[in-house]
């Protein structure tokens, strides 16, 4: 869950930007915005500019080694409603430029910056990147900053057992920029990154160990921390009817500080025991905010599955049948968990309002039951996840203007993809419609503005584009069907500079274009060092940015000639709602950036 500071003034920008914006630019300034990651050859490739004034004529294309005119094309008026401040909204469309380089786009003399094409000028391996992140937010043996941490996790509550009783469950990663541990966001990473393996095994390469060492071992790295993962669940798994669901709680949030010296206190004393919360299927909150909980089933359902594919791995891929058994039966023991307590648990607070709202289930329970039935082959898992399927049907945020914070988690029902190859003709009919509406929600929102954005900007709205990207891909391989296919481009170039601010929404990536660096999150504030890979939340509606507690900016906003009085995003360490990298979020983005990246071995 998202840090909570101290309580300050809330910055002016919405009212400096809407007020005084048309002064602080020229009437010709023109802004290009383009994928700054790059394009494959065979892309769609269109890039946005926007201006105060008309604009007419050509855009032309230059080589960036040799600033050799390529391309000249047309620009070409948007037909929608302009976003925010600007009056003036152009495509530029270069799609028939195939030639691997580097380039760049002028308007008059207006630049954008620097881009690839060809996949070994673009994306090559950021999905490297995502999972490089993924380490420097581990908890327990931390390799990025060589420490030890939280080795006394946890004191139970809520369990079987008396409240406080010890349970080792150490381990696992640090939510977000603060140093909480939720089975909601750790299950689906877990899960997350072992599906990306098995659609993608030969883009993933081995550099590092076990411990996030610089040292091969033999196995993907991508299957390292998804084992860091699993050995984390396979604690809160710590018995065949048990299940925590949560280490700390919103008492962590007393400002960024080093991890192995934790001044947080959970009434054992700062840096000592903390709470760690059993999933009893129940409302909980240890003071007056209390969660909402009708049962288990989004947790057991999720990490079930995520059990069940590492089951498959570890026998076939990599020969460890004592591994691969140990998961096959947490698969089943946490799967008839979730059927027996059908249901979901949230996210616990201690003394703030916010919390991860997830009230969906059936989703999960269809992952879990499509997973070990491919396992299995056992009918019953079948018909359940036909059953669960039918629940879960086009449940989303697709449809959706706003929701609660992360109340249709996981954002994609992976479920309907991984039954599909099981089931009948009709049955698959069904699926792909699901997949189908979602989307079809999305464009029609998508088709209101210029930039064919097609999500809500609630919290984490950058994690709804990763989802949204990666349906449509998965809706591609159950049907061939690839009408959605530019609309899917279009959700990958907004995450990657293709916005109203030209800035990539993962940390260094590209490492020569515009992208956060002023994050929310101790490792930064502490170290200044920038870690690659990170996906921070993103843009905000302007009124949940004025609702949220304890934001202000550190600094001026560089951003605020693109701010508007409806969606905001500020690259700036005071603003934990836009600009806070995810854990789960940056594993939901390891498969999207694996599929367009480049293969690592044969």
């Amino acid at each position: 869950m998202r840090p909570i500071k101290s309580l300050t003034i809330v910055s002016l920008l919405l009212f400096i930007s809407s007020v005084s914006f048309a002064s602080k630019i020229k009437d010709d300034s023109i802004f290009i915005r383009v994928n700054q990651a790059g394009y494959l050859t065979a892309d769609t490739k269109v890039a946005i500019a926007f201006s105060e004034a008309s604009v007419k004529g050509n855009f032309n294309l230059y080589d960036a080694e040799t600033g050799k005119k390529i391309f000249r094309g047309k620009i070409v008026p948007s037909e929608v409603k302009a976003w925010g401040t600007f009056s003036h909204y152009y495509s530029l469309d270069f799609s028939e430029v195939k030639t691997p380089g580097k380039y760049f786009i002028k308007v008059n003399n207006n630049r954008s910056k620097s881009f690839g094409i060809g996949r070994e000028h673009s994306y090559k391996d950021y999905h490297e990147d995502l999972i490089g992140f993924m380490r420097q937010q581990r908890c327990g043996y931390n390799p990025f900053l060589e420490m030890v941490c939280h080795q006394r996790d946890g004191r139970t509550m809520y369990g079987p057992m008396p409240d406080s009783t010890f349970v080792d469950v150490s381990g696992g990663w640090h939510d977000a920029g603060d140093q909480l541990k939720y089975l909601i966001t750790s299950s689906n990473a877990t899960a997350r990154m072992l599906k990306a393996y098995e659609l993608a095994p030969d883009k993933f390469g081995d550099k590092v160990n076990e411990l996030g060492q610089e040292q091969p071992n033999g196995i993907p790295d991508v299957l390292d921390e998804a084992k860091w993962g699993l050995d984390w669940i396979h604690k809160m798994h710590a018995g065949p009817d048990m299940l925590f669901h949560q280490v700390a709680d919103d008492r962590d949030h007393l400002g960024m500080k080093w991890p192995d010296k934790d001044s947080s206190d959970y009434g054992w004393g700062p840096n000592s025991y903390r709470v760690a919360y059993f999933a009893n299927g129940k409302p909980q909150g240890l003071r007056e905010h209390k969660s909402k909980a009708t049962g288990i089933a989004n947790l057991a359902g999720r990490s079930a599955a995520a059990m069940a594919i590492a089951a498959r791995i570890w026998r076939e891929e990599l020969n460890d049948p004592v591994f691969a058994q140990k998961c096959e039966n947490a698969a089943l023991e946490l799967y008839a968990m979730g059927k027996e307590q059908e249901g979901y648990q949230q996210g616990n607070s201690y003394g703030s309002p916010y919390r991860y709202n997830e009230d969906t289930w059936a989703d999960d329970m269809e992952w879990g039951a499509a997973e070990l039935f491919k396992n299995t082959e056992d009918q019953e898992f079948l018909e359940d996840a036909k059953r669960y399927a039918r629940l879960a049907n086009t449940v989303s945020w697709t449809d959706k203007e706003d929701a609660e914070h992360y109340r249709y988690y996981p954002f994609i029902n992976v479920g309907h993809f991984a039954l599909y190859e099981h089931v009948d003709q009709e049955t698959k009919n069904e699926l792909a419609g699901y997949y189908r509406t979602g989307i079809e929600h999305a464009l029609e929102r998508g088709a209101k503005n210029a930039f064919q954005i097609g999500v809500p900007f609630i919290w984490c709205s950058n994690n709804l584009a990763v989802a949204l990207t990666t349906q449509i891909i998965l809706y591609e391989k159950m049907t061939g069907d690839s009408q959605y296919h530019d609309f899917m481009l279009a959700q990958r170039d907004w995450l990657l500079g293709r916005n109203p601010w030209g800035t990539s929404m993962f940390m260094n990536i590209p490492e020569t274009g515009e992208y956060p660096e002023d994050v929310h999150t101790s490792v930064w504030f502490l170290t200044k060092k920038e870690v690659p890979g990170g996906l921070v939340d993103g843009p905000v509606y302007a009124s949940v940015y004025n609702s949220l507690t304890g934001l202000h900016l550190a600094e001026p906003d560089e951003f605020s000639h693109f701010q508007n009085d409806f969606v905001v995003y500020h690259d700036d360490f005071g603003d934990y709602s836009t600009n806070e990298p995810t854990m789960d979020g940056t594993a939901g983005a390891i498969f999207m950036m694996a599929y367009f990246g480049e293969p690592q071995k044969e």
